[in-house]
């Protein structure tokens, strides 16, 4: 089995955050890979891995990183595989990261989530990985349907509870 999706992070300090999208990919059966690697710290690392991640296979290369957070830009400007940003709440309240990740020069695009929204990384890289795969496609469609039967579900729920003047 070889990695489809890459989840890296500038520090496992990340992984509380980013766990989520391998969680995502584990219950959509998707391979995927993990590291920890620094743009700051191991830039050769980051380039080599950014340089051969499609030769492993990788199809969607996922990069959560905080303060500084340049490591999403980095690996874009090596690579020409589609990137998720993740922007990791570190400081500012995470601000500081999303600005470094979502404003890239042109012809280094990175696709960036929320902050801490590694959950909806998985959920895009899953969509693109899916234009050339119907079960895939199938899988994500189910997932979004099992959202809204949730929400309608936890409706209903709240519905139950009452107050002497609540008036729905």
């Amino acid at each position: 089995m070889k990695a489809l999706v890459s989840i890296i992070m500038g520090s496992t300090s990340d992984w509380p955050v980013m766990k989520k999208a391998a969680d995502f990919f584990e219950e959509m059966e998707i391979p995927f890979e993990v590291n920890a690697l620094s743009a700051h710290r191991t830039p050769e690392k980051v380039e080599d891995f950014a340089k051969n991640a499609n030769k492993k296979g990788v199809k969607v290369i996922i990069a959560g990183a905080g303060m500084a957070a340049h490591l999403p830009g980095v690996i874009a400007a090596m690579t020409p595989m589609p990137v998720i940003g993740v922007p990791i709440k570190a400081s500012l309240d995470g601000l500081d990261s999303l600005l470094a990740i979502v404003q890239m020069p042109p012809g280094i695009p990175v696709a960036t989530v929320a902050i801490n929204g590694a959950l909806n990384a998985g959920i895009l890289a899953a969509q693109m990985l899916a234009t050339n795969d119907t079960e895939l496609f199938s899988k994500t469609v189910n997932y979004k349907e099992n959202l809204k039967k949730k929400i309608v579900k936890a409706n209903e729920d709240l519905q139950k509870e009452t107050f002497k003047y609540r008036v729905n």
